[in-house]
């Protein structure tokens, strides 16, 4: 009915946000329908706009419920509104999209929801079975999308029209999948194949008997590449130690713990124990792998995680992995499968069906894949709980991504590119940025071009086009050299590794522009402003720029970088340069072999490839070979983590910790100098402590110097706050009792939420340094 004209009022609103691919429009549509308005509502690049139009109180409690009441997976950022001329127009509708001015949020992929958990396993539903089940409320986003504003035709189901059906219920606002862009079912939507490995004597199936096919493989002890939502996954059953092994074997994967995926919270509780806090992000919509504590005797392949006494486990996230472990009534199969990032040991996540029948092959028995096309990889999110309930993001990645960040000052259209491990670039301009999904470690030319897709996928759905560039200062890295190249004559910041990690950890906690905090930044290595390897460091720091208060005394690292897989040798070193001798009874000693003794030996004294490095990551590393622990690493931090195992072993048992020694070096830093730890922990080894005491003393003399350093600090400069930051401090022991420590003395500490604290996070950090920049500053070097 037509409210007259001299009752009536009409609004514009225009939403920002998460609003587009979240059922934001029918949600809409309900509201003006109830208040008894008209107008209409639609999509646009900066993100929804609607007009209302008749009875001013109608139109007040619309405007109120339309942030009040918005759908679960919204996230409404800000809202403008205005008066305009009633026009005496019937009906409200839902408008084609436009391209105005502006920016939207797309939101993340979603796990599978209740809903059509519900009408999967339903024999009297339409979608019963339906390996591509979505609605408004879940599903493929990010993954999808090909430009904004998200509409069907913008994303990767355009190739799937849908059916009579499917449209009647993407046309009703009444229906729970009115406007969902992936919605499709078994007569219109993509299909599932399984493709054998060649030569294996299998023919390839589709549907229902290629998902029936890839169970029977698993539970046979193969191993099947599963496409997901963000790309492949290798699976096999985590409980079968041989499956296990030969999937380690053909990845070449070392020591390095698989992710497993559970078929439900019981099969979870088999394996881990898992609080309140930690089921919340099993179950919620994100669904990353949670890193929980291992429980003893259950029944995992001891290769899945070994010498760990951990374990990281995620739920099924999509239709897929549902009817992979099967409904009832279906022949049983594995109820915990490993599940790792589909790709050769270096490289990038495989997303094409193509690529991963080269790139897998010989790593894979069979390929469960379907016709769906990914247009942004994204692998999966790593998480852990802390004991008071807050979350650390340990890789920030599917169910995240790309979801923004507010910054605390506005800063310049700027890309970060970030370092060569653990990489994720981040656009930004205004009070936003958005980090790009993990990229992994860009030693091979597959990661750069992930890089570069990544980035592109980031200008794209942003609208943003970088006015910087922004990268670390490491003269070597593949990134830094990426990004000149990438630069042409934009200007090139160049930004410390270490102070990029304070400055992150900095713009999380919405520190304002003038803020100074005594940043300690601990990792295995970062090229420091003198030539060597830093990264036992303690900075006062702001976002302009930072003075060297503090750092670990440097050692020699012999082979750099390369030397790092020997844990044994850099723990020679590290005795050498604390004036201690090789004694045979070291296990760092008799774990190296006379010759390997004698090349190290010779090297060190001629000083040949032994740049000064001060890094905190490779002094656990020498400690966990001091201490019997780890010699040889087969990936990243192996040693490191293993002593932290072994360490929280003794935790509440032994409260010994050894010390550190003070010294000033150049510049007038202070050092920090573990000669009489080293000294300290051989008197124990030689006294037959336990190898979990000597880890647990050295965790607590850690935590005891960073809580000196930052008295001495407070002392020097009056300076409160302090960030944890750096990849060392994924060590759960070790932010603990750095945490309880400081609070303790008054300081308010500042760690890691949502960016992850290595290098994962490092280019948020890089993008609010440069844009503190004045521009232009070209850096050349």
């Amino acid at each position: 009915m037509t409210v007259p004209a001299t009752t009536a009022v009409r609004r514009r609103v225009g939403v920002r946000g998460v609003v587009q691919g979240v059922g934001f429009r029918p949600f809409v549509h309900r509201l003006a329908t109830e208040e008894g308005l008209s107008g209409f509502v639609t999509n646009h690049s900066g993100g929804v706009l609607v007009e209302v139009e008749g009875p001013p109180d109608g139109v007040e409690r619309f405007c109120a419920r339309l942030t009040r009441e918005t759908p679960a997976l919204a996230a409404v950022t800000g809202v403008d509104s205005a008066d305009l001329p009633v026009t005496g127009a019937d009906g409200f509708t839902i408008r084609a999209s436009t391209t105005g001015g502006g920016r939207t949020v797309l939101p993340p992929d979603t796990a599978t929801c209740a809903d059509c958990l519900r009408e999967l396993a339903d024999p009297a539903d339409r979608r019963h079975r339906h390996p591509f089940i979505t609605c408004t409320h879940c599903g493929p986003r990010f993954t999808i999308v090909t430009a904004l504003p998200y509409d069907r035709a913008s994303t990767t189901m355009d190739a799937f029209p849908m059916c009579g059906s499917c449209a009647a219920e993407y046309a009703d606002p009444g229906d729970r999948r009115f406007h969902a862009q992936p919605v499709a079912c078994p007569d219109c939507g993509p299909r599932l194949r399984l493709v054998p490995a060649a030569g294996s004597g299998g023919r390839p199936v589709r549907d229902a008997e290629a998902l029936a096919a890839a169970r029977g493989l698993l539970a046979a002890g193969r191993i099947v590449a599963v496409k997901g939502v963000g790309g492949y996954h290798l699976a096999c059953d985590a409980t079968d130690a041989e499956a296990v092994e030969r999937l380690r074997a053909r990845k070449l994967r070392g020591g390095k713990p698989f992710a497993v995926m559970a078929a439900d919270l019981t099969a979870v509780d088999r394996i881990g124990e898992a609080d309140d806090a930690e089921r919340a992000e099993l179950t919620g919509p994100r669904r990353p792998i949670v890193l929980l504590r291992r429980r003893r005797g259950g029944p995992l392949a001891t290769g899945v995680c070994p010498k760990s006494p951990h374990v990281g486990v995620m739920l099924p996230y999509t239709p897929v992995h549902t009817l992979l472990f099967g409904l009832p009534g279906d022949p049983p199969g594995p109820r915990l499968l490993v599940m790792t990032s589909g790709n050769r040991s270096g490289e990038p996540i495989v997303t094409d069906d193509g690529e991963a029948v080269a790139r897998l092959s010989g790593l894979a028995d069979a390929w469960l894949a379907h016709d769906r096309a990914i247009t942004s990889p994204c692998d999966d999110s790593v998480l852990r709980i802390r004991p008071d309930g807050t979350g650390q993001v340990l890789r920030r990645s599917r169910g995240y991504v790309p979801r923004p960040l507010a910054l605390p000052f506005a800063v310049p259209p700027t890309l970060a590119v970030g370092g060569d491990l653990k990489n994720a670039p981040c656009l930004g301009a205004g009070r936003e940025a958005w980090f790009g999904p993990h990229v992994g470690d860009l030693g091979e030319l597959a990661a750069l071009a992930a890089l570069e897709r990544a980035e592109a996928t980031l200008r794209r759905l942003t609208g943003i086009g970088p006015e910087r560039i922004a990268a670390d200062r490491h003269p070597g890295y593949h990134s830094a050299r990426w990004a000149r190249r990438r630069a042409g004559e934009r200007d090139l910041h160049l930004v410390q590794h270490h102070h990029a990690h304070v400055a992150s950890a900095m713009a999380e906690h919405a520190l304002p522009a003038g803020a100074r905090v005594i940043g300690v930044a601990f990792d295995g290595t970062g090229y420091g402003d003198d030539g060597t390897v830093w990264g036992g460091e303690v900075l006062l720091a702001g976002y302009d720029g930072f003075r060297r208060y503090a750092h670990l005394s440097p050692a020699p690292l012999p082979g750099g970088d390369a030397g790092v897989a020997n844990p044994c040798r850099l723990a020679l070193a590290r005795l050498r340069a604390a004036g201690l001798p090789w004694d045979a009874d070291l296990p760092s000693t008799t774990a190296c072999t006379a010759q390997e003794r004698a090349l190290l030996a010779r090297q060190l004294e001629r000083n040949v490839a032994c740049v000064p490095a001060s890094g905190m990551g490779r002094l656990f590393d020498a400690v966990s070979s001091l201490a019997g622990v780890c010699h040889r690493a087969g990936y990243e931090a192996q040693a490191a983590l293993e002593l932290e195992a072994q360490a929280a072993q003794a935790w509440g048992a032994d409260s010994g910790a050894y010390s550190f020694a003070w010294a000033r070096g150049a510049g007038d830093a202070l050092l920090l100098d573990p000669a009489p730890v080293l000294r300290s922990l051989i008197t124990d080894l030689r006294r037959g402590t336990p190898r979990p005491v000597l880890a647990a003393r050295f965790h607590r003399a850690v935590a005891a110097a960073v809580a000196e350093v930052c008295r001495r600090a407070r002392r020097d400069t009056g300076a409160g706050t302090v960030a944890l930051t750096g990849g060392v401090f994924a060590n759960a022991l070790l932010e603990e009792a750095c945490t309880a420590l400081l609070a303790a003395d008054g300081f308010t500490v500042l760690r890691h939420t949502e960016v992850p604290p290595g290098d994962g996070g490092l280019a948020l950090g890089q993008l609010v340094v440069a844009a503190r920049r004045p521009s232009p500053a070209h850096n050349p070097e």
